[in-house]
């Protein structure tokens, strides 16, 4: 009997403690523009210790959605890494029309800074992001001995990942091919950076042609290669493989061209290991933090669609890079001694024509040509006035200067404005529902539905006056090829998360669970505090 006793109490104490085992590293990576549905179309194709690793070995949600619109990649960076939504960290689009200064800008953009590594663009900081992210909140709890990198294609996938506090972020130069950052980060780039720039490994990875891994004809998880539905690339007359690299770059841009193909994601596993070393992540007793978001997924699927050969391509060989990328961890941070998790910023759409060919309900929304058609219609009520001041985002910004300096009817006016337009949106075609502004700030945060994405995608200084959501299907986009994100539909907010390694176990989950559960799950396993304006949970089945 006491032996047994002994046996169990010594299994007790020395049984593995998921929740408190705390990593050399933390390595968060977002692939942009990513079905949780490719883990499941594709597993057939891919090896066993790239994304496979991560489903095997780790912890994978199956029911994982972005609980807001509008699905971009600004917002979604800024979820992740917040565990809010932007009705509080205030990143509510890709680019928004600014109220204050009258024009349109970037949720990345600072003129207070400028470009390091290159001579244009560049002025680049976090500073539109309002709550503290993970990132934040690790260096505040290591009194900043943790150091924080972010590494992306997008200036937005670097900087606001990385947060207020890190030690660097770095992006992709279109025009040179280098990595760069701004002066809100460094003065002059750090000596492992200008090394990585003198290789020019994009002049290495334009020199050759992109061919599929396999035979075409095996990659049935796809349509056809030849497909009508497929934005061509110029200097191609079809939208098939292979395509010369070499040769296209004379005609689409000397650097650009490299963030169309698969090799922009392998520039950015590449730089990601050179910042590893360059920095020296995971070697003390502080928990560091590598931020790594994969664009070329995004600009390729909205090139070519979700269903198109070269988007299972390229998934493909992103597996073999991150299989990669793992073994490289292994080696130089220890097996066992790091924590990945990964995700995506949004999901994405069918192509719309491709939809209708289907006799599915879709269509395209075409904004400039509703914007025009609402002028119109409200100069039967206000001649001579300019009623909508933007239109822009799925979002309507009434003129208020037009309804100021009458008293007596301003109010009465606006009010009759509003009704005007939120009906006339209604009877338009592929507009679902509209909320006038008033109707979102009386909503609960947690409201269910449609609304409730609505909601927790407005924030009160920035959005607009009205909002409106297309019918299911419907995009606001330029042509018939290609496709695009931002909805509030399943398409687009059904993305994989999955957590690996150091305070992770195996195991899966198909209960629902937000973006915004990612930071705080991070926050429960480093036992820090949550970020400044978070509003998600952590992730019971893996912390408990």
């Amino acid at each position: 009997m006491k032996n047994t006793l002994a046996f169990i109490l010594s299994c007790l104490i020395f049984a593995p403690s998921f929740s408190q085992t705390k990593p050399k590293l933390v390595v968060g990576i977002v692939v942009d523009q990513m079905r949780q549905e490719y883990l499941y179309r594709f597993e057939n194709k891919f090896g066993a210790q790239g994304f496979k690793r991560l489903m095997n070995d780790g912890f994978m949600l199956k029911n994982a959605h972005y609980n807001y619109v509008p699905t971009e990649t600004g917002p979604g960076h800024a979820s992740i890494y917040t565990g809010t939504t932007p009705a509080i960290h205030g990143v509510i689009a890709n680019e928004w029309y600014d109220r204050k200064i009258k024009k349109n800008v970037n949720c990345v953009e600072d003129t207070l800074y400028k470009a390091v590594g290159t001579d244009v663009g560049g002025l680049v900081s976090p500073w539109r992001m309002l709550s503290t992210t993970i990132t934040d909140e690790l260096k505040f709890s290591t009194q900043k001995n943790a150091k924080v990198i972010g590494v992306a294609l997008k200036d937005r996938g670097a900087a606001l990942p990385a947060g207020h506090l890190p030690d660097g972020a770095y992006w992709y130069d279109n025009k040179t091919g280098n990595m760069i950052t701004s002066t809100y980060y460094k003065q002059q780039l750090p000596e492992w950076v200008i090394n990585f720039n003198q290789k020019k490994l994009p002049d290495v990875y334009l020199n050759q042609e992109w061919n599929t891994v396999l035979p075409v004809n095996q990659y049935i998880e796809s349509g056809s290669d030849d497909s009508p539905y497929e934005g061509k690339w110029s200097g191609k007359t079809k939208t098939t493989f292979p395509y010369n690299l070499a040769e296209l770059r004379k005609k689409m841009g000397m650097y650009s061209l490299l963030t169309m193909t698969p090799w922009g994601n392998n520039i950015v596993a590449d730089f990601a290991k050179a910042a590893l070393l360059g920095e020296g992540l995971g070697k003390d007793e502080f928990t560091d933090f590598l931020a790594i978001s994969f664009s070329s997924t995004d600009i390729i699927g909205h090139a070519m669609g979700p269903n198109s050969v070269e988007i299972q391509d390229t998934y493909m060989r992103l597996d073999k890079t991150l299989e990669d990328l793992f073994v490289f961890l292994d080696k130089e941070v220890g097996k066992g001694a790091y924590t990945v998790f990964l995700t995506a910023d949004h999901a994405v759409a069918e192509v719309p024509q491709y939809m209708k060919d289907q006799r599915v309900p879709a269509g395209y929304f075409r904004a400039a040509y509703v914007k025009s058609q609402l002028n119109d219609h409200l100069q039967k009520y206000f001649p001579g006035k300019t009623i909508i001041e933007e239109f822009t985002n799925e979002q309507v910004f009434i003129n208020q200067q037009a309804f100021e300096g009458d008293p007596k009817s301003s109010g009465i006016d606006l009010f009759v404005a509003t009704e005007l337009i939120t009906k006339f949106l209604l009877s338009t075609e592929g507009i679902a529902q509209v909320f006038p502004a008033t109707t979102l700030r009386q909503a609960n945060s947690d409201e269910v539905g449609i609304r409730g994405k609505v909601v927790r995608g407005f924030h009160p200084k920035r959005s607009g006056d009205i909002a409106f959501v297309l019918e299911p299907g419907w995009l606001s986009w330029g042509g018939v090829t290609g496709s695009t994100h931002g909805s509030g539909y399943s398409y687009d907010t059904h993305v994989p998360v999955l957590f690996y390694g150091a305070g992770v176990k195996k195991g899966s989950s198909s209960q629902f669970h937000t973006i915004t559960d990612i930071a705080p799950t991070l926050s429960a396993l480093l036992k820090i505090k949550f970020p400044s304006g978070c509003t998600g949970q952590p992730i019971v089945e893996i912390v408990d």
